[in-house]
């Protein structure tokens, strides 16, 4: 029977003050509360730089007529903002996030849906601060802007490749433009691919292994068959959207629900379908981001409302207002935007009067890159997101140690 060995065998062994020094920084390591939000390490150095903006006209005028938080995903920048007026003063908060795309909310709820898009995608549920717990070893100060608080995270499969999000019938759907389909988000963290267009059928299945078509937004109505949805093409091809080759210009479709066949053609790679019923009817509403524009879908055909300074993405409505959002255009994919100044573009969120089409008010990062989606929610229900940029600073250890939420 072999013997074993009764001698210290690890001679190279760590002095005590090494051993100090890696336990002091193990310790230290995953405080901060933006990392913990995030689950991301690095989110705790958002360069300020990104958070510097600009405004124009009365948009801070507009978002408190409304009485309403505007919510904004930064997807390159991986940072959701938020803004309201708040104590008749601006208010901007932020919260850092793995590249955010898809942002849905359920008013009735008090829920916000995010998804962020990395590999493997993940969907966050944020509810409003409702209150503080009490405790005896701090000081408890209540947030009377009841900021959005993560209180979910489900992981899903990257090939996903989720981008827009939404409400329908009361349940959260998401664009799998990886799969060229639009799936069904279980609170368990599953998936089921509900819809498609038919241009992906073939006569051994419908072609879900690959992005093909760019089917990226949602136009919500109360069921799937009544909704519509955004794509940059219905030609199914060896050139996909992510080849520098891959044809845009006035390829872009818009799909019907019931029929999975396109209504309108023309549009350079459209994004943020909505339907909007301000005027007391329904009408579908598209950014034609490859030219900058905003506008309406009537008798099957484009109609421009507005033009903007750069990448239209990011679209709501709210009593009378669309809210849209401008990105620069990266030059890599400047051949994406054949109707756009390159150089002109700019990162911002306009306030456009939807019967005239005149720009009320906007606000401008200089330092800005991408805005991917835009949605509200009342301002009496939540006034952003737990990180501040304007007004007062929290205490978010304390906040984050005793917060509650209904």
């Amino acid at each position: 029977m072999a013997k074993h060995a009764t001698t210290n065998e690890f001679v190279d062994c760590p002095s005590a003050d090494e051993m100090e020094d890696l336990w002091s920084r193990h310790s230290a390591a995953w405080r901060d509360t933006a990392q913990i939000t995030s689950h991301w390490q690095d989110a705790s150095n958002i360069d300020p730089l990104l958070l510097k903006y600009k405004v124009k006209g009365d948009f801070w005028a507009v978002l408190d007529s409304l009485q309403i938080t505007l919510l904004v995903g930064r997807e390159y920048e991986h940072l959701l903002l938020a803004l309201s007026n708040f104590d008749s003063a601006p208010h901007m908060t932020y919260m850092p996030m793995p590249h955010p795309s898809g942002l849905a909310v359920d008013r009735e709820k008090g829920i916000v849906h995010v998804a962020s898009t990395r590999n493997p995608n993940q969907i966050y549920d944020l509810a409003p601060m409702s209150g503080s717990m009490p405790r005896l070893d701090v000081e408890v100060s209540e947030q009377l802007d009841n900021p959005l608080l993560p209180v979910r995270s489900r992981f899903l499969p990257g090939c996903l490749y989720m981008h827009d999000l939404a409400m329908v019938g009361g349940e959260l759907y998401a664009n799998a433009v990886g799969h060229n389909a639009v799936v069904h988000l279980t609170s368990e963290g599953r998936y089921s691919r509900k819809w498609w267009p038919k241009c992906i059928d073939t006569p051994t299945g419908p072609a879900f292994g690959q992005n093909f078509i760019q089917l990226n937004s949602i136009a919500a109505g109360d069921t799937l068959s009544e909704s519509f949805f955004s794509a940059s093409s219905d030609k199914v091809s060896s050139r996909r959207p992510g080849h520098k080759n891959y044809p845009v210009d006035q390829r872009g479709v818009i799909f019907s629900g019931a029929t999975r066949e396109p209504i309108a053609r023309g549009l350079t790679r459209p994004h943020s379908a909505r339907l909007e019923h301000s005027t007391g009817r329904q009408r579908l509403w598209v950014d034609n981001s490859g030219y900058g524009e905003v506008g309406l879908i009537e008798d099957e055909r484009f109609h421009t409302v507005t033009k903007l300074p750069g990448w239209t993405r990011g679209l709501a409505f709210c009593r009378g207002v669309a809210f849209v959002g401008t990105s620069r255009v990266i030059p890599k994919f400047s051949q994406y935007a054949p109707g756009l100044d390159v150089n002109a573009s700019i990162c911002a969120i306009h306030a456009i009067d939807i019967r005239s089409g005149k720009v009320l008010g906007s606000v401008a990062w200089p330092y800005g890159n991408q805005i991917f989606a835009i949605e509200w929610l009342p301002r009496a229900q939540s006034g952003g997101f737990p990180f501040s940029i304007t007004g007062p600073e929290r205490d978010c250890k304390t906040m984050f140690y005793t917060f509650s939420t209904d």
